[in-house]
């Protein structure tokens, strides 16, 4: 934080949109080149890390008051798509950090959102589905609590986490200096994703100002125009989503790769007409799914250019169509390793992206639950209520 007698930094030019799309696909080879030593390492690459920051991948969900992107749910796709693709874990950490570094600018009053986005290379990131405890103090919170999955915080300057008011009940999300923070740093031993360091992490009594939190279900911007106010439950399709649908299309150009490396050989799946035609179903099932995903941000975006909310129907089609996405790949990371023969089993790309897209399925946006609450509403079975975050009430 900045002193009394000190002013926050000028933000930067805001970049256009379509430049941080085109920066982010041309970022390919340096992302993929770095895919093992992050799933070995368990963070992301300096090199990478850099780049991500200077192409403007980290500023797609920040104001373009404050210097950032400010994308329209579908170009911020397109940049998650394109890194995903890479890196499933690379873009796993980008679109982690994005969201929440922007949201902490439109949501924090001017002057401390001033404040904040004065720090060098900020990049905010934590958990935000489990509440721990925030004790109302004078000006502010102590804030306690364990967390689990904060992605990209190995690359963060500061955490964000959710709370909750002791007094009031109220959910809030607190934005807190990464120093300030006790991390468990061998405790992201997993199967997929390594390359997120998602660690775990505790707060024990941290005295939080009160204007460095917010409500968490806010969709009344103080900076920033229709992308903040969606709703945070919301936005999980357009960043999980997007990155299934990128590592999908890896997996499946990967397949495609070495069969053709092995076409006229004896035997091989290039002269095979059930692999060919399983393969037209992938290929098939993969752009539906992107189509479903992208349809239905484009209902979104017109519903709030037209001064409107998110209608509880499109609420429900957009958790639908992440499951969809989600699970779609999933389906494609089974064929794709069923076809590679032994080298899937083998450390490789494929053998990484198999074990990221079994990660990405784990995430509790994309679980049985939401499915089961969203054929409620599709049938018509859930009159007066609305969706809170993951579930309807």
């Amino acid at each position: 934080m900045t002193t009394v007698d000190e002013k926050p930094a000028s933000p930067a030019v805001a970049p256009d949109p379509a430049d941080v799309i085109r920066a982010a696909e041309a970022l390919h080879d340096l992302v993929d080149a770095h895919g093992a030593e992050n799933d070995r390492t368990g963070r992301i690459a300096e090199p990478v890390v850099e780049a991500l920051y200077a192409s403007g991948a980290i500023s797609t969900f920040t104001p373009r008051e404050l210097g950032g992107a400010e994308m329209t749910p579908r170009q911020a796709m397109d940049v998650y798509r394109a890194l995903s693709y890479a890196d499933p874990s690379t873009g796993w950490v980008t679109m982690a950090l994005s969201m929440v570094t922007g949201l902490a600018g439109a949501f924090f009053d001017k002057d401390t959102a001033a404040e904040l986005f004065s720090t060098p290379r900020l990049g905010i990131a934590g958990q935000g589905t489990r509440p721990g405890k925030a004790v109302p103090v004078d000006g502010g919170y102590l804030l306690t609590g364990s967390w689990s999955f904060a992605s990209g915080i190995k690359h963060a300057t500061h955490l964000h986490t959710a709370a909750q008011d002791t007094e009031t009940g109220e959910p809030r999300f607190f934005i807190v200096p990464v120093d300030q923070v006790t991390f468990d740093q061998d405790s992201w031993d997993v199967m997929g994703l390594r390359g997120t360091g998602s660690i775990d992490y505790t707060l024990r009594d941290v005295f939080v100002p009160t204007n460095y939190s917010y409500y968490t279900l806010r969709t009344d911007p103080v900076t920033g125009g229709d992308l903040y106010r969606v709703g945070i439950g919301n936005y999980a399709s357009l960043n999980h989503g997007s990155w299934a649908l990128g590592t999908g299309r890896r997996l499946l150009d990967e397949l495609a790769l070495a069969v053709r490396a092995k076409a006229g050989q004896p035997g091989g799946q290039a002269d095979s007409e059930s692999f060919t035609e399983q393969y037209a179903h992938a290929e098939v099932k993969l752009r539906a799914a992107k189509a479903f995903l992208y349809e239905v941000w484009e209902e979104i975006e017109a519903s709030l250019a037209g001064g409107n909310g998110v209608p509880v129907r499109l609420e429900t089609l957009n958790r639908v169509a992440l499951n969809n996405a989600t699970f779609t790949t999933h389906d494609i990371a089974q064929f794709v390793y069923l076809n590679s023969g032994s080298a899937a089993l083998r450390q490789g790309i494929v053998q990484r992206l198999f074990r990221d897209v079994h990660g990405g399925t784990q995430h509790i946006s994309s679980s049985p639950m939401i499915m089961r609450s969203a054929g409620r509403e599709l049938a018509g079975l859930a009159e007066g209520k609305r969706w809170v975050h993951f579930n309807l009430k």
